[in-house]
């Protein structure tokens, strides 16, 4: 994947341009993660490019941009459970100190993770892991695509 919807993710989002969005949901779009060393990551991003902080947002907008960010955890959640027998947890995580937008990340994790990681942050995961050939998103990962968007559409059936 390569072109220049990675300079204006939301933009190319709202366009219908960015090959990462798994879903709209309410308040955002559910994309997968550009890196899969946790396979699963995803992440949430809030369909206004110029809103910065979770706060910028009017409160009833940002509570629909936290529920989405719940229905997005629970769609990585079943999957990775049903995927994987080591499945933890999911971690979620509204960062914003790389990209200024509002985003939420949400992290898979793993009890094969190697031990000086597995119990602390992602972001501690040493700098080669982030840009490995192995990790980058690509078709090796459509099954595991088709397996969340399946889940956030059956979680947005529900009452």
């Amino acid at each position: 994947m390569t072109g220049d919807w990675r300079s204006d993710r939301i933009g190319a989002a709202l366009k219908g341009e960015n090959p990462t969005v798994l879903r709209r949901l309410s308040a955002g779009f559910a994309v997968i993660g550009d890196v899969q060393f946790l396979p699963g990551y995803s992440v949430l991003l809030v369909d206004e490019p110029d809103v910065q902080r979770l706060s910028d947002l009017p409160r009833p907008k940002r509570l629909s941009f936290l529920s989405d960010m719940d229905h997005l955890g629970e769609a990585v959640e079943r999957v990775c459970r049903r995927m994987d027998p080591a499945f933890r947890r999911v971690n979620l995580e509204i960062l914003g100190n790389t990209d200024s937008f509002l985003h939420a990340h949400v992290w898979p994790r793993f009890e094969w993770e190697p031990s000086n990681v597995v119990s602390r942050p992602v972001w501690l995961y040493p700098q080669e892991r982030w840009s490995a050939e192995q990790s980058k998103l690509g078709p090796q990962h459509d099954a595991l695509r088709d397996a969340i968007r399946n889940e956030l559409d059956q979680l947005r059936s529900m009452p």
